[in-house]
This record gives C-alpha cells, structure tokens and sequence, in this order.
C-alpha cells in the first residue's frame, strides 16, 4: 500500500466517524419520526462504507461480507419503519 492511499484511508475513516456522530445526533434530537429513519439510514450506511474501508486498509474480504449484511438489514429495517408509518402495520 502506498503512503498516499493510507493516508486517503485514514481520512475517510474519520470522515465516516464524524459523519456516523452527526447522523447519531440527529437520531436523538430529530423534530419528526421520518426524521429520525433518514439519521438512521445515514448511520447504517456511514457504518457499512467504514466496515468496507477497514477492508481496503487490511486487505481482506471478511469485511465486505459483513458490509453486505449491514447493508442489506439496513434496507429490510427502513422499508418497515417507513411502511409503519405510512400505514401503521408491517404485516397485513
């Protein structure tokens, strides 16, 4: 690995941890209930393009199936949230 990718590794990482931290933020302090669902899939999606940088800096693929699960109970856990809201049931 050159110095410059670790480098650019390194500050995506913290951009991810900062962007992670702020979508946190407006989980807990968000006004309305599809507020807080667009933080949550902020946060989903920041943590699974960390777990899939983490891959790149170690130079395996375990991480990248364990980004592809978070990624895809992500999309489960929003589309329920978003279809109780809009009808107030998951299951009919």
């Amino acid at each position: 690995m050159t110095p410059f990718l670790a480098w650019c590794l390194t500050i995506g990482q913290f951009l991810l941890v900062s962007a992670m931290a702020l979508g946190a933020l407006r989980l807990m302090r968000g006004p309305s209930a599809q507020d807080r669902i667009l933080a949550l899939d902020n946060v989903y999606i920041s943590g699974m393009l960390l777990i899939q940088v983490f891959g790149l800096t170690f130079g395996t693929k375990a991480y990248f199936e364990a980004a592809l699960l978070i990624a895809i109970f992500g999309f489960v856990s929003s589309t329920a949230m978003a279809k109780f809201l809009l009808r107030g049931e998951v299951i009919e």
